[in-house]
């Protein structure tokens, strides 16, 4: 007599400050899984509500984003409505499909609280901490008058949001750190799974984008107002200052400091030297950074930026590009000798380097073949789906399926 057929384990992943098209992260997490005999459903934001079935084994469940956080009211705003909306579809899901593992991605921390309402009808918990939400208050977004108060009730919501998990997913060792040493979460009970970029057999046979100059700065990414896309725009001005000719500064991606940025190009008379290109599909962005002679990473340092895994460092990377970022943490255990790194958090310091690789196309070639040779070894999303694999089967450790749920044992 045959055996019955095995349903397969269902995960709920939940995503908030992104378009599930527009996550890297996301997505590579979710087709991983897929791939390896897990139905997974994601719900997300986006310019209209509706569920889209993108592939075997993933199904896209979208909410109309109808606010953008912008300050503290915004942000309230903008997270109780995802949190209703998400919860909403949630329900719907678990009514008509089930699920046994509830997967949260954050921004925002919030995401705990509906984690712990299915935890309480026998679901897993997984937080994914992509962001950490009271740095990123305190340093980056709100850094002129951030309260006190406010900064804490984040502290709490990460704690609660690690120590409520099954298990926690971080993007670094530091992430790994700070869950062990401030949410007091037990070594066990983490998994580091970095940004790493997908390799394809193709990339080095992607025609290039037509360059609109010799030379080519490029920056990928969202532009928000932590990203520091206005020190590169500040650096190009600099380059031009000291005589630098012949070069474009390309800047792919969007974010909510788009018309700041537009704004502080025309102030500084760069329209010509600048473009920005909004989002592109997969192939346009790989063109694009076919195209790119230097990239740039120009978060500037502070308390947030790092200790964070910025994903474009590994996308230049990957596509054999020297780097140029500020001195931090993070971006040394990445990049290390790939990137040329600016000295201070000044503009003119970013120029300098760009400069320097501009002017030595040798040393370009070096720094990226270091940079490919580094993912090839060890980032890669390869090695980083092994590593969520094996975060999933601690998940199920001690338990055992039946009828496609996860039960105890014994």
């Amino acid at each position: 007599m045959a055996e019955p057929q095995k349903m397969r384990t269902r995960v709920l992943m939940l995503l908030e400050n992104n378009d599930y098209s527009r996550d890297v992260r996301v997505r590579q997490e979710a087709k991983s899984l897929a791939a390896h005999g897990y139905h997974v459903d994601v719900i997300c934001p986006g310019s209209r509500a509706g569920v889209e079935a993108v592939q075997d084994g993933i199904r896209v469940w979208r909410y109309r984003a109808r606010f953008a956080g912008d300050g503290l009211f915004g942000y309230v705003l903008e997270y109780g409505y995802a949190m209703l909306a998400s919860f909403a579809l949630a329900v719907r899901i678990a009514v008509r499909y089930g699920f046994d593992v509830v997967h949260a991605h954050n921004p925002p921390d919030t995401f705990v609280f509906i984690g712990l309402v299915f935890k309480l009808l026998g679901k897993r918990f997984v937080f994914d901490h992509h962001d950490l939400s009271g740095e990123l208050y305190r340093y980056a977004r709100f850094s002129g008058k951030p309260s006190g108060l406010v900064y804490r009730a984040l502290l709490a919501l990460e704690k609660l949001s690690c120590r409520a998990a099954d298990h926690v997913i971080v993007t670094n060792e530091s992430y790994r750190e700070l869950a062990i040493e401030r949410s007091r979460v037990q070594p066990e009970r983490i998994t580091v799974v970095r940004n790493g970029p997908e390799l394809r057999a193709d990339e080095s046979l992607a025609e290039p984008a037509a360059k609109p100059a010799t030379r080519v700065i490029g920056y990928v990414g969202i532009m928000g107002r932590q990203d520091g896309v206005d020190l590169l725009i500040r650096a190009a001005a600099c380059l031009r200052r000291d005589g630098v000719q012949d070069f474009h500064v390309v800047l792919v991606g969007s974010g909510d400091a788009m018309d700041d940025l537009r704004e502080l190009a025309c102030q500084l008379d760069l329209e010509g030297v600048i473009s920005f290109v909004g989002w592109v599909d997969p192939e346009g962005l790989a063109a694009y950074l076919r195209s790119f002679d230097v990239c740039v990473a120009p978060e500037p340092p502070n308390g947030y930026t790092e200790l964070c895994t910025m994903i474009k460092v590994m996308e230049y990377m990957a596509f054999s590009k020297p780097v140029v970022a500020f001195d931090l943490l993070e971006h040394r255990r990445t990049a290390g000798s790939a990137a040329l790194y600016a000295e201070t958090s000044e503009p003119e310091a970013l120029a300098e380097r760009i400069k320097e690789l501009l002017d030595d196309p040798e040393l370009r070639a070096e720094l990226g073949r270091r940079g490919r040779r580094r993912v090839e070894a060890e980032l890669a999303w390869e090695y980083q789906e092994r590593a969520l694999l094996h975060a999933y089967s601690k998940l199920r450790s001690g338990r055992r399926l039946q009828g496609g749920r996860l039960v105890a044992e014994g």
